[in-house]
């Protein structure tokens, strides 16, 4: 398998993530990156914006159980964009430029096939999948028609991000931050055309997504004969097992971070289903209300993602180098504006649930309002913690870590999250699903904080012999 593309380019000496102030570094690469991932993570949140007003309820609800397919597909996104990213800012930093233009070569081949790959087993095996997801005999209807169209994006999510990576990696942020605008504004136009004008309901909704990718995807690709810190030979666009295992390894604490919070949410969905039938509320509007709230938190959650992809090419390169006072500068300041973040996200969580929710429509009055408010109040209310494990668990990955990476990144969601919400549910039902979110956010920060200090001591212990 091939790529054929050529690049020639002037490969620089000196990089500034080795002396540049490190404040300016991480607003160069961060905000770049978080406008990226916020108006990416638009994608969704517009199709349920005009979804709700249009299909109703049941529209989100089906968007909700096709979610899991997204999220499946981002963990591949992740775990090769982030682990090519990581890789290329590790050898650039030891200045090994020629293993820096292969990673990339052998990522974009990667990219394409599991991309493909993915795309053909979610088509074959969708109606099980929507039922594991959690679809009711309702909702089931619309979830096939806005899944089907969907699946078709899927290989371009994969290539476009992954690509959007490479060029943060390489000092190219706004770049980045570009393609995915494109898409956006894209889907943003289309969805109204497509839903009000032609009246195509969810299927409308999907077209205008898959668009925007194909629009994202191509610009991506254009970065190839834009590349500045090395020169991506022909030859370097060919698969190796070797190549591929080092970039997993690298990207695996997002990726399984990614299905982790896959596993979460089939078995919250239908946890939500079972223990919502049990209630006042029913079995949709429970599952169509935790959609919703989740991808308003996913706005937020996008900026943190965002801090984690411009920190990571500024820590992996100063980690390389051995500049170690770097790494942690760049730590403490990610974690100072996660903070400032998700405080202002909790605020408006708490105080002003019901507008932030009518944005997405008030299909069932009370009942449904009432729960996506608790929902949203409970579930949410410890946010800033959460964001701080996310942030933690990633410089692990980012320094060459990536076994502990990956067991911080799933301590959360898997070793926390999944039991409480299995416990708690069966002893509060609908109650302890959403106590289980603020309950692993604790456990979760007190482990990697633990793990934290003990790396910062042994940097401390390195840092000290470097000067001696």
């Amino acid at each position: 398998m091939a790529i054929i593309f050529f690049m020639s380019t002037e490969v620089k000496t000196e990089n500034p993530l080795g002396y540049k102030n490190v404040g300016k570094l991480l607003s160069g690469f961060a905000i770049p990156s978080i406008i990226a991932m916020v108006i990416s993570s638009l994608y969704n949140v517009v199709d349920q914006i005009f979804i709700g007003q249009k299909v109703g309820y049941l529209g989100n609800a089906a968007t909700n159980v096709a979610f899991p397919l997204t999220t499946i597909c981002m963990a591949i996104t992740l775990c090769i964009g982030i682990g090519t990213a990581a890789r290329y800012s590790l050898y650039l930093g030891r200045k090994e430029e020629d293993k820096a233009a292969k990673v990339v070569g052998n990522s974009l081949c990667m990219m394409v096939l599991f991309g493909v790959l993915y795309a053909i087993i979610a088509e074959v095996f969708l109606p099980n999948f929507l039922v594991w997801f959690g679809a009711t005999e309702s909702i089931m209807p619309y979830a096939l028609d806005y899944t089907r169209v969907v699946i078709i994006g899927m290989p371009l999510i994969v290539v476009m991000n992954g690509m959007s990576n490479v060029a943060r990696a390489d000092g190219s942020p706004m770049y980045s931050m570009t393609s995915m605008i494109i898409g956006a504004v894209i889907n943003t136009i289309l969805d109204p055309i497509f839903l009000f004008v032609f009246e195509w309901g969810v299927t409308g909704a999907a077209w205008a997504t898959v668009i925007g990718q194909i629009a994202s995807c191509i610009y991506a690709l254009l970065y190839l004969k834009k590349i500045k810190r090395t020169e991506v030979k022909r030859e370097y666009f060919r698969l190796s097992l070797t190549q591929m295992r080092k970039t997993a390894v690298m990207g695996m604490s997002n990726g399984l971070t990614q299905l982790a919070i896959t596993a979460v949410q089939i078995i919250m969905n239908n946890s939500l289903v079972y223990y919502g039938a049990l209630s006042i509320y029913g079995s949709d509007i429970p599952l169509a209300a935790a959609g919703i709230v989740m991808k308003v938190n996913g706005i937020v959650l996008s900026v943190i993602i965002g801090l984690v992809q411009g920190m990571q090419p500024i820590i992996g390169f100063n980690y390389g180098a051995r500049k170690y006072d770097r790494v942690k500068a760049t730590y403490a300041l990610a974690i100072k504006v996660e903070l400032i973040v998700t405080l202002v996200g909790v605020f408006f969580f708490e105080f002003f649930p019901k507008q932030v929710l009518s944005i997405f429509g008030d299909s069932e009055g009370g009942l449904y309002i009432e729960f996506a408010c608790l929902f949203m109040r409970i579930f949410l209310i410890l946010l800033p913690l959460g964001g701080v494990q996310m942030i933690s668990s990633n410089l692990f990955s980012a320094i060459g870590k990536p076994l502990l990476g990956t067991l911080l990144s799933l301590s959360r969601q898997v070793f926390f999250f999944i039991p409480l919400v299995i416990i708690m549910g069966k002893l509060l039902g609908l109650n302890g699903i959403m106590y289980a979110a603020p309950g692993s956010d604790v456990l979760a920060f007190t482990v990697v904080m633990f793990f934290i200090a003990k790396e910062f001591k042994a940097m401390n212990k390195l840092q000290s012999d470097i000067s001696e």
